[in-house]
């Protein structure tokens, strides 16, 4: 069977004995090869999680593994671009791949990372500290890429770039992840822009773990309905529901057979996550062996 990518029990983290619980009772495991969109509001934990499977974060209770081993000693294989984009100011451009390539002997990538950064015209005698936050990104995705790592934890790492490079350097993940079987675990806030790159969802909501699945059957398994208000649901698995005038709209996860006068759809990538988001009581479908798990 092959080693998961990431495989995390009851894992939870918190900032002090006294502090909220950043992450809490989380249970997942991501398939080796997959390209995973973590989704979630601000304070949800993704940046946590994220952090946490770097090893520079210890858990304060649970475990996580990565790539079959502990985050530390798995790190070597691990490419990661945090939010905050941190490198050193003081170098250029050209100086920063060049301690890329001395920290990664027989792995770096050079013509990769060279194409990324050449891709937003960056001067290679620019000082890190000289470029904007757009730049800055290209050259942290170039170092993560560069490595040419077997994971690949990137935290928001299109936040700062516009819609033309955002589209560029996702192509260039995509292929990262075609040509060498990458695992990508990629957060962010646009959805709608990680529906058609990304194959799996891990959507976490207060700390923990909501939903977790391939996206494909996630969409499979919920179902958009329309039908009069005074509708009994019963007995299917009720994820989101709105009444207006006389129209009841709900997202649900069906039990077995529709009534033929309700008119379904399949739901969006962005319907399903808000539909989870917006009540936190929404019951999660079990998981599944074969796919990303996930436990609440």
């Amino acid at each position: 069977m092959t080693v998961p990518a990431l495989d995390a029990a009851t894992l939870g983290k918190r900032f002090g004995r006294r502090a909220p619980w950043a992450l809490r009772d989380c249970s997942f495991r991501l398939p080796a090869g997959r390209v995973c969109a973590v989704v979630g509001p601000n304070g949800a934990g993704k940046s946590t999680l994220l952090t946490l499977a770097t090893g520079l974060l210890a858990p304060t209770e649970g475990t996580i593994t990565v790539l079959g081993t502990d985050p530390a000693s798995a790190r070597p294989r691990v490419g990661f671009v945090d939010q905050a984009k941190p490198l050193y100011r003081q170098l250029t451009v050209a100086e920063t791949l060049h301690m890329g390539a001395d920290l990664n002997p027989g792995r770096w990538d050079a013509d990769t990372a060279g194409r990324i950064v050449a891709g937003g015209d960056l001067d290679p005698g620019a000082r890190i500290r000289s470029l904007s936050g757009g730049q800055r990104t290209r050259v942290a995705l170039a170092l993560a890429v560069g490595k040419r790592p077997e994971l690949l934890l990137l935290d928001e790492p299109m936040a700062d770039l516009d819609p033309l490079a955002r589209h560029e350097l996702m192509g260039v993940l995509m292929g990262q992840a075609a040509e060498h079987g990458t695992t990508i675990a990629m957060s962010s806030h646009v959805v709608s822009e990680l529906e058609s790159s990304c194959d799996h969802l891990l959507l976490i909501g207060s700390g923990r773990v909501r939903l977790a699945g391939g996206i494909d059957d996630l969409l499979a398994a919920h179902t958009r309905v329309s039908a009069p208000a005074e509708t009994d649901l019963t007995p299917h698995a009720v994820i989101d529901s709105r009444t207006t005038g006389r129209q009841l709209s709900a997202l649900i996860r069906p039990a077995g057979p529709l009534p033929g006068d309700w008119r379904t759809g399949a739901p969006s990538l962005e319907e399903l996550v808000l539909s989870y988001l917006r009540n936190p009581e929404a019951p999660a479908p079990a998981p599944a062996h074969t796919t990303t798990e996930a436990a609440a």
